[in-house]
């Protein structure tokens, strides 16, 4: 679990002690430190900008990310899955949300096996059901095989591994990853570490529909081929996060297809772009609709899912999300048809917290992109903050207009740059895609002194 706040805070307390020491400060007590510039300050990331592809969006600017931390989704992947990913991408050098993409893929055929049927409605019907209760079966032909026969199962996958998803359509538990740039800037395995969170007992009592086992008439009725439509990120701000998703969901279609595929016809993948744009999301589930997909496996940023899902919901299709994190996607208006396999940023929340007040800061920046993910856990982590003891002097937030397109010019963030510089920030979050190495560059050329 994640640590209690009476440790953090009386870990953070420690760090502070530690520091006023040299300037005779009294310690042992809660009171605020004397306001000062602080020498140095030290760079926080998510999900969205915590990867290895990362350093390739400052062009030739080196040693900017060296020490940066952050938090990120992601349980312990195996060498073995590490060796298949390999082989659908030998390049790869991330594995952020690979497994949530594998599994997304994986839930939504088991599903569709189990309701003897390729109807979206079907299949969403059984989607919480699959990682509930029933016979517990960890690889996708092992599944299948359960699915064929008309047993009721528990999938545990790669990034589905404790608890299954609750009424709302998501993991009831999630593991995450605390990762540092090292001097390279590239993350230093060796310094990661892995937390859980969340409640087991969180997860869906319901039961689904009753399960059909596989015979000649339910494959001739059932519509197949099942066709599952891709919305990942293949251009925009959240492109370095494609890679490994693309890589989750080709894996998962090979080995489904290699098991026999799904109601007696191989699983068919229509690929797709979301742009980390809107306008090229939509029509991107417009040509999906047309082509007759059954389940789209996507958006990557959770503000392109909001902008599509009136659309996929007024088709009746299915949108599975492996990456989107926004705590409010768990109380949208989706008629039962969105699914994720990502958790909630409520849970992300904690742990970056949780990473920032280990280091004991006194002053700390919150920058976010301004968008439903940013924004959303930028909230968060205030609120797990002030719960720590930080008041509103000692947390300031900050938002930026991340580009509408490629195009477009980048990110200026020069004004709110020296506002942090004057505001005398030791911690500075930045919760962004991409777009976010030029608030980064902002904040050095204001005359922010980042930690190494």
């Amino acid at each position: 679990m994640l640590v209690s706040r009476g440790p953090r805070r009386r870990a953070a307390l420690a760090a502070a002690c530690a520091t006023l020491l040299l300037g005779a400060a009294a310690c042992g007590s809660e009171e605020e430190p004397s306001e000062s510039q602080p020498s140095q300050v030290r760079l926080y990331g998510t999900d969205g900008n915590m990867q290895n592809s990362f350093a390739k969006e400052f062009r030739g600017r080196d040693g900017l990310l060296k020490g940066m931390k952050g938090t990120t989704p992601l349980t312990p992947l195996s060498e073995n899955f590490k060796s298949r990913l390999a082989r659908v991408d030998s390049k790869l050098s991330d594995f952020l949300y690979a497994g949530e993409a594998y599994d997304a893929v994986v839930i939504s055929v088991i599903a569709a096996q189990l309701a003897g049927s390729t109807a979206p409605a079907d299949i969403a019907r059984q989607i919480i059901g699959v990682t509930t209760g029933g016979e517990r079966c960890e690889s996708a032909a092992d599944c299948l095989e359960l699915a064929r026969a008309g047993t009721d199962l528990a999938y545990r996958g790669v990034s589905l591994n404790r608890g299954g998803f609750t009424d709302a359509g998501e993991p009831s538990t999630a593991s995450y990853a605390t990762l540092h740039f090292g001097m390279d800037e590239q993350l230093d395995t060796g310094k990661t570490e892995f937390l859980g969170a969340g409640d087991e007992s969180a997860a869906s009592v319901k039961k689904p529909p009753a399960a059909k086992r596989e015979t000649a008439a339910v494959r001739r009725d059932s519509g197949a081929p099942l066709k599952l439509g891709g919305l990942l990120p293949r251009t925009g701000d959240l492109a370095l996060a494609y890679p490994p998703l693309v890589a989750g969901t080709g894996l998962a279609i090979s080995e489904i297809n290699a098991a026999g595929g799904v109601l007696g016809e191989d699983v068919v993948w229509v690929d797709g772009d979301d742009g980390t744009n809107p306008a090229t999301a939509k029509a991107t589930v417009a040509r999906h609709i047309a082509e007759g997909v059954h389940v789209i496996i996507g958006a990557g940023a959770s503000g392109i899912s909001r902008a599509v899902l009136p659309d996929v919901v007024a088709a009746g299709l299915v949108l599975f999300s492996p990456s989107n994190t926004d705590a409010g996607l768990s109380t949208v208006d989706d008629k039962g048809l969105y699914f994720r396999t990502a958790p909630s940023d409520i849970l992300q929340g904690r742990a970056l917290a949780d990473m920032i007040l280990r280091d004991g800061p006194h002053r700390i920046a919150l920058v976010a992109r301004k968008d439903s993910y940013g924004e959303g856990l930028q909230s968060n982590v205030r609120a797990e903050l002030e719960r720590a003891g930080h008041g509103a002097d000692q947390v300031k937030l900050f938002t930026y207009e991340p580009p509408p397109n490629p195009d477009s010019p980048p990110v200026d963030f020069s004004a709110s740059a020296r506002e942090i510089k004057d505001f005398g920030a030791d911690a500075v979050l930045v919760i962004g895609f991409g777009e976010s190495a030029k608030v980064i560059e902002a904040l050095v050329a204001a005359g922010v002194d980042l930690a190494q």
